[in-house]
């Protein structure tokens, strides 16, 4: 059993080492590969290969990928969620920093001064005033989203003395087990922002989330609040924003995505997209997508999957197929009957459901026919049928 895997960015090191040789063949440029690995590439204008089984994307962030493209034909898209949370917390409570302590702004200053060094001391001392801050113990930081990354903003904030709230309404038992008892729960949106000196949002950007920081929310915030988005720039209505600072509502922005409307903007920070780039994190992430395709093109199994549902089943000594299909009634026997047909005794299987895709492991006793798979495949709702 070999598997062929195309990489359409630099994929770190350390991941690669997960996928041994004697089983898999990796490259930039590989015919007919069973899974692609990617980090930026944009995939939308791609064609997409027939011998496609799986996406591993090495980060978090799908937006490069067309997803639902994928789901229709029975491909599952790996991400890395958490591998790269503690780079960008560190980022973010950084972030917090230069917004309450002006200090970019205050750096630009000192670097634009003219004069002998008696002079630039004089106008040290002179131009000071204007970037005095404030310091973050007892202030109020709202994180939207409390996946891996909100988590971990939101514990290091409380430990640096800030109140926080957060708001995530689809807040898992996982999340909620790791996240601090003092972290506070807002009961809207709406809630989090009229509380709030600071927001920070860490949610993915779906059409649910889309603008989601939009300028009702920011007149609900005290003048001079801080707004960072470390997350995705589309969550931000970045023409808002503007209005919002040159208002003299919202005092300063400090975002990881640069835009002409934003870059040169007296009351903006802006970063180049700096949130995962560590050498730590892009291993993590790397580590991770690789393990998960291994475990999916090696025994079928899902996990980290963004369309496909979690579905982890140990391998027996027997044979083990897997169907990927429409999530509709009666799939699962139709798929038991047509086994039976053959002869097959079923010794396990597990089926799960997510939205529209269903996904369906079976360990048989003896080998498939290839006739028993083709007649799977026929069935009507079926998107993709494996022999593993």
């Amino acid at each position: 059993m070999s598997f062929k895997i195309l990489t359409l960015n630099n994929i770190a090191v350390e991941g690669l080492r997960h996928l041994p040789r004697e089983m898999y063949e990796v490259a930039s440029e590989i015919g007919h590969p069973d899974a692609i690995m990617v980090r930026s590439a944009n995939m939308h204008e791609m064609e997409i290969p027939p011998s496609l089984r799986a996406i591993g994307r090495a980060g978090a962030g799908v937006n490069n990928i067309p997803v639902q493209e994928m789901s229709r034909r029975g491909i599952p898209v790996f991400n890395a969620p958490g591998a790269n949370a503690n780079a960008v917390k560190e980022l973010v409570i950084a972030a917090l920093l230069l917004g309450a302590r002006n200090i970019c702004h205050a750096w630009n200053y000192v670097r634009d001064l003219d004069g002998d060094d008696a002079a630039v001391s004089k106008l040290v001392e002179a131009g000071k005033k204007r970037y005095a801050g404030f310091e973050l113990p007892g202030r109020t930081l709202g994180v939207i989203g409390l996946g891996a990354i909100g988590v971990e903003v939101a514990n290091a904030a409380h430990q640096l003395g800030m109140r926080v709230i957060g708001f995530d309404p689809q807040l898992t038992v996982q999340r909620a087990w790791q996240l601090s008892s003092g972290v506070e729960q807002a009961v809207s949106l709406d809630d989090l922002f009229a509380r709030s000196d600071m927001i920070t949002p860490h949610v993915p950007l779906v059409d649910a989330t889309r603008g989601l920081v939009n300028a009702q929310r920011l007149a609900l915030m005290e003048p001079g609040g801080i707004l960072l988005n470390f997350s995705r720039g589309g969550i931000v209505d970045e023409a808002a924003v503007i209005d919002s600072l040159d208002a003299g509502h919202l005092g300063s922005y400090v975002c990881d995505f640069p835009s002409n409307q934003n870059r040169h903007h007296s009351k903006v920070t802006a970063l180049p997209h700096l949130g995962a780039s560590t050498g730590e994190a892009e291993q993590n992430c790397a580590v991770m997508v690789a393990e998960n395709l291994r475990e999916f093109l090696e025994n079928g199994n899902i996990r980290h999957s963004v369309n496909f549902p979690e579905t982890l089943m140990p391998r027996t000594e027997g044979f083990r197929i897997t169907v990927s299909n429409l999530n509709v009634p009666n799939m699962v026997g139709q798929i038991s009957t047509l086994l039976a047909q053959a002869s097959l005794n079923i010794i396990d299987l597990l089926n799960k459901s997510r939205g529209e895709i269903a996904y369906t492991v079976v360990d048989v006793e003896s080998e498939v026919p290839a006739e028993t798979l083709s007649a799977i495949a026929s069935i009507n709702g079926v998107l993709n049928v494996r022999a593993i």
